[in-house]
């Protein structure tokens, strides 16, 4: 059988670490975590898992150490997780045959979000397919935050089915997601910064706008409730503080905006847009459903 390695990258996970390694410790054949010098009980945790612990320097996002933290393995196949997930018994099992078989090189796991105490099933949290598992050597991680990683050789999309996802404890409070989105942000508007010469204040308008109209309507958001609603306000928000700090660090230079009146009749335009193809879409299956059962 070939050896499994679980690679976790910490930073002050004392809340989450014990639910994490407890998920992990019957299927790994040995556990690496790799912490950013926490100052809380993040590493004596680990270590009760018998973990072999490193340390990289502290980075604002976890990219950076990920490759770092795959050297310091050494089984045949690594597994990536995250210390706010955890690793359910079904996917464990999945895992250790695929390992067995030794046919794929890496695989497409899903990904269950919990946000405020639920299931986020629509809105494009769901099914969140990430590559978490594969053969050493086969998978390099960018440096960039929120860039998937390059991957190579034969691949495996898992089935997107509750039993077979990680469970990820998203956002648990909403304090927990505005200091999140402002560390991200930074780092965002400096990638974008470094690559935009010019500023074009309509971003500010119809990025967030985007963001909600493809979350709530285009993805189904709505389908999730109010928790659907919230979370496509609080991204299209995040669009705009990203885009706001983007001006910021042009030196909040002065633009004319005698377009808006286009630009708000373009997005109210949108808006109905999608208000009445998702209306249509709902009477639509209305329908389908009374005709079945007639």
């Amino acid at each position: 059988m070939p050896k499994i390695s679980v690679v976790v990258n910490t930073y002050k996970e004392e809340k989450n670490i014990q639910r994490c390694l407890a998920s992990v410790k019957d299927f790994a054949g040995e556990i690496v975590v790799v912490d950013m010098h926490s100052d809380d009980k993040t590493v004596e945790i680990a270590k009760k898992y018998n973990a072999r612990v490193f340390y990289h320097d502290y980075t604002r996002y976890v990219e950076p150490a990920r490759n770092f933290a795959i050297t310091k393995a050494k089984g045949d196949y690594i597994f990536i997780i995250d210390a706010d997930e955890e690793l359910s018994s079904t996917l464990a099992s999945e895992l250790t045959r695929i390992a067995r078989e030794g046919k794929v090189d890496y695989v497409e796991i899903p990904r269950k979000n919990i946000i405020f105490g639920k299931w986020i099933e629509n809105s494009r949290w769901w099914p969140d397919y990430l590559i978490r598992f594969f053969k050493k050597n086969k998978v390099k991680y960018s440096t960039e935050i929120h860039v998937p990683p390059k991957a190579e050789g034969t691949a495996l999309k898992l089935e997107a089915r509750g039993e077979f996802a990680i469970v990820h404890h998203n956002f648990q409070s909403v304090f927990q997601y505005i200091e999140r989105l402002n560390r991200y942000t930074d780092i965002q508007s400096e990638e974008i910064f470094k690559k935009t010469e010019v500023f074009d204040w309509k971003d500010l308008v119809f990025k967030p706008a985007n963001e909600f109209f493809s979350r709530f309507f285009a993805a189904e958001g709505y389908k999730d409730g109010l928790h659907g609603l919230v979370l496509a306000l609080l991204q299209a928000f995040s669009e705009f503080i990203l885009y706001l700090k983007v001006w910021e660090k042009k030196g909040f230079k002065e633009e004319k905006i005698n377009e808006f009146n286009k630009v708000s009749i373009k997005i109210i335009k949108d808006y109905f847009y999608w208000l009445e193809r998702t209306t249509k879409n709902s009477l639509e299956k209305l329908r389908l459903k009374i005709k079945a059962k007639i």
